[in-house]
């Protein structure tokens, strides 16, 4: 099976360049970086075995095909939707916010 391509939406892409800046800014370009790797080994992680994100939130916010992957050492979360074409990045959200709502706007 072809591997398909981690496709980002706009929000998920605000979101990343966010944590980033984030990171640069508070704990320096290294760790900056760090988040870039960890976010680069989850997409992999996607790709390889799609069904293996936790279904959890989108069960609970009725939201099909929903689910979610941690990132390594940094508390974010990778929430995207697996199409037969692409894996759909609906947001990559620190886990301490109000996720429900972060979800609900990216699932319009």
């Amino acid at each position: 099976m072809t591997p398909r391509p981690v496709i980002p939406r706009e929000l998920a892409r605000r979101d990343i360049v966010d944590a980033i800046d984030h990171y640069a800014a508070e704990a320096g370009e290294t760790v900056a970086l760090g988040f870039v790797d960890a976010l680069e080994a989850a997409f992999r992680a996607i790709v390889q075995r799609p069904a293996a994100g936790s279904p959890r939130i989108g069960l609970e916010l009725n939201l099909p095909g929903l689910r979610s992957r941690p990132l390594r050492r940094f508390p974010y979360r990778v929430f995207y939707v697996e199409h037969d074409d692409r894996i759909d990045v609906w947001r990559v959200l620190h886990e301490r916010r109000d996720i429900p709502a972060f979800l609900r706007e990216a699932g319009r």
